[in-house]
């Protein structure tokens, strides 16, 4: 198992009771170096990040601190292939530490996948698709400067996405426009619920590239690394919302930026391609909010117990209809886990029907069910356990926020299992 170098010692953690994993290595199957990476998720999550989350929540402010503990322990190069520097993760084992993560701290497993997805989506993910060698080799050389700079440095990438349309859930090309130049692109924009704004070293900008003569199109959309620091980038807004205060998802503008060719995250028309043939790659917003559900329940049975700390030993466990309630919870809580679970071993390239629709759902499930968990753990508990000193009315404010991330919301998810489950390829009622 790695060594967490963060805030606390190896000591400190030795002593600290160390919760269960949300998923099991045995029961769910999985080897000792997922086992170990996780892990250490988890450990990092429990036992600095928690304690850091109710601050971050108030003042709506970055964990930057986080950020730093995460390259000390190896996690923001987690995807990034081991002869990078990285630790390799695949798809599967990526999605379950980070739900670890969320169970102690949503804004830093949220944000923490913004990071990340910049190294999946360029490494794994990108391996499976079709390229000739020439681009193969290009994509080879440009990542690996990427992946030097966070392995290395500690750089933090973000994912802008939203542009306040059609684009983020894939309807339309993207309105952030790059305009090819000698030795790159300008670029010219705006992308709102930006997470990291302020705070990411790059941003992961997808954006369409300007073909004189053509109409825009998503298979023209590039994904560009834009360095924070670069001419023309500016951020604006404030920052007060409902749950996920610490992602810090301002406004990004770009105006005449000049980004050149090697910051391409992926070769062009490789984005497309992954839209379109890996459409798991929309599923990685979901385990923050795994986590949540889970932290929602374990807050639940400890208040009921009489073991939060901060709160008198008082036990209210013997009372029938809090046990109904914990068992509800319980039945949900495994229901989320068990379809997600599925739904994420078998993200891959080319994924059948009915991948898809379990993938949707499995989005849907867990969006909506961390905060039915959430709701239901208030109830339980009662108004003791809403106080902000508790962990319980972040967790569930944070939980509310699942249903809205795109490209998957939870109506988009119901929209695409209805039509798609009743129509096939092509077919119309015309």
């Amino acid at each position: 198992m790695m060594t967490v170098q963060a805030s606390k010692t190896v000591t400190d953690v030795d002593k600290v009771d160390l919760d269960q994993p949300i998923f099991d290595s045995q029961a769910f199957r999985l080897n000792d170096e997922q086992a170990a990476i996780i892990a250490t998720a988890r450990e990092l999550g429990q036992t600095v990040f928690a304690g850091r989350a109710g601050t971050y929540d108030r003042d709506a402010t970055f964990p930057t601190e986080n950020y730093r503990d995460l390259h000390r322990a190896g996690l923001l190069g987690i995807a990034i292939p081991k002869k990078h520097g990285g630790l390799g993760a695949d798809y599967q084992t990526y999605a379950i530490a980070a739900a670890e993560i969320g169970r102690y701290c949503g804004a830093t497993a949220l944000t923490w996948n913004m990071h990340v997805c910049s190294t999946l989506w360029s490494g794994p993910l990108a391996d499976d698709l079709d390229m000739d060698s020439p681009t193969r080799a290009e994509h080879e050389h440009r990542r690996a400067v990427h992946y030097k700079r966070i392995v290395a440095d500690g750089a933090v990438y973000s994912q802008p996405f939203s542009e306040g349309g059609a684009a983020a859930a894939g309807g339309v090309a993207f309105g952030t426009e790059a305009k090819p130049v000698k030795g790159g692109w300008i670029v010219n924009g705006k992308k709102i619920f930006a997470s990291l704004s302020g705070h990411a070293d790059y941003y992961g900008v997808l954006c369409t590239e300007i073909v004189e003569g053509e109409k825009a199109s998503r298979r023209n959309t590039l994904y560009l690394a834009l360095p924070a620091k670069a001419g023309g980038v500016s951020v604006v807004g404030d920052w007060d919302p409902l749950g996920m205060r610490g992602t810090v998802s301002r406004t990004l503008l770009f105006k005449d930026v000049f980004v050149p060719e090697d910051a391409a995250l992926m070769p062009r028309g490789v984005y497309f391609q992954a839209a379109m043939r890996w459409p798991h790659m929309f599923l990685t917003l979901s385990p923050t909010y795994v986590g949540l559900a889970q932290a929602a329940y374990d807050f639940t049975v400890r208040y009921l117990r009489g073991e939060v700390p901060g709160t008198p030993p008082v036990k209210r466990r013997m009372y029938p209809t809090k046990q109904i309630a914990v068992a509800q919870m319980q039945i949900k809580l495994e229901q989320i886990k068990a379809i997600w679970f599925q739904a994420i071993t078998e993200a891959c390239a080319n994924p059948t029907k009915e991948q898809v629709l379990r993938a949707y759902a499995a989005q849907y499930s867990a969006m909506e069910g961390a905060n039915e968990i959430a709701t239901l753990a208030i109830r339980t508990c009662g108004g003791q356990a809403m106080l902000k000193s508790l962990p319980l009315e972040r967790i569930y404010r944070d939980s509310r926020c699942g249903s809205l991330m795109l490209p998957w919301t939870a109506e988009l998810c119901l929209d695409r299992i209805g039509r798609e489950a009743l129509y096939e390829t092509g077919e119309s009622d015309d």
